[in-house]
C-alpha cells in the first residue's frame, strides 16, 4: 500500500470512529454462508478501497484534481464498507482475511471506464446473488449491511456512468466541465452513502442523521490532508 493509499485508510477509520466489537460465542456453523459471503465482501472492499486510492493518485499526476476526488471519495466509501463487514466477521468470532492488492495502473480515461465496469457488475450480479444466499441463516445484520453496501455502489454508478459514456469521445471537453467545476463529496461514516451534497435530513440510505456524514477532503483540486505512521 502506497503511503498516500495508508492515509486514506487511516483517515477513514480515524474519521469513522472504529470501535472493534469482541467476539461472540455465536455458533459459526449456524451462518456458514453468511461468513463466506462476509470475507468476499471484506477483500472485494478492501480491494477497491486501495484500487480508487491508487486511481485518484493517478489523476493528479495527470493533472486532473476532480477526478482525483471522486476516486477519493469512492475509497473512503469502500473504507466504511470494509470496516462493516471486518466488524460483523469480529462478531461472528472470525478474522477478516485481509487480501493480497496489487493494483494495476493505466491512464485516467481507462480508469474511469473499469470502474464503470466493476460498479455495475457488482450491482446487477454480485449482490443480488449474495443477499439471496445468505438470506436463509436470517442474519440480519449482515443482511443491513450488505444492502447498505449494495445501495452505496449504486450511488457509486450514478457518479460514474455518465464519465463512462461520454470517456470514449468526448474525454477532453468532459474533463475540463468536471474540472472547471469542482463537486463535493459526502460520505456516511455508518453505511458508506455517497453524495454531492451533505444530507438536510437523514442520509438516504441508512436514515441516520445527517451529523453522521461528512465531507471527503481535498475538494477543489486541494490535496487531502496526511496522516503520519
Amino acid at each position: 500500500m502506497t503511503k498516500s493509499n495508508s492515509s486514506i485508510l487511516h483517515w477513514v477509520l480515524l474519521f469513522c470512529g472504529v470501535l472493534w466489537v469482541a467476539p461472540t460465542a455465536a455458533d459459526s456453523a449456524a451462518y456458514y454462508e453468511t461468513i463466506d459471503a462476509l470475507h468476499a465482501r471484506y477483500a472485494d472492499e478492501v480491494t477497491a478501497h486501495r484500487k480508487y486510492g491508487t486511481y485518484a493518485e493517478r489523476a493528479l499526476e495527470e493533472g486532473y484534481p476532480g477526478i482525483a476526488h471522486l476516486f477519493r471519495a469512492l475509497a473512503a466509501s469502500e473504507a466504511v464498507h470494509a470496516r462493516n463487514f471486518a466488524r460483523l466477521l469480529h462478531e461472528l468470532g472470525e478474522e477478516p482475511r485481509r487480501p493480497e492488492v496489487n493494483v494495476a495502473t493505466s491512464t485516467t480515461r481507462e480508469h474511469l471506464q473499469q470502474a464503470a465496469t466493476v460498479e455495475a457488475e457488482e450491482i446487477d450480479r454480485e449482490y443480488p446473488k449474495i443477499l439471496d444466499g445468505i438470506r436463509d441463516e436470517n442474519n440480519t445484520e449482515t443482511i443491513r449491511f450488505i444492502a447498505y453496501a449494495w445501495k452505496a455502489e449504486q450511488q457509486h454508478r450514478d457518479l460514474i456512468i455518465k464519465i463512462k459514456q461520454a470517456a470514449s469521445w468526448f474525454f477532453g471537453s468532459l474533463v475540463s466541465k468536471i474540472e472547471g467545476t469542482p463537486t463535493r463529496y459526502y460520505v456516511c461514516r455508518v453505511c458508506g452513502s455517497t453524495v454531492t451534497a451533505r444530507p438536510t435530513g437523514q442520509c438516504p440510505i441508512c436514515d441516520h442523521t445527517s451529523s453522521d456524514s461528512a465531507e471527503v477532503p481535498g475538494f477543489g483540486g486541494a490535496p487531502a490532508s496526511r496522516e503520519k505512521g
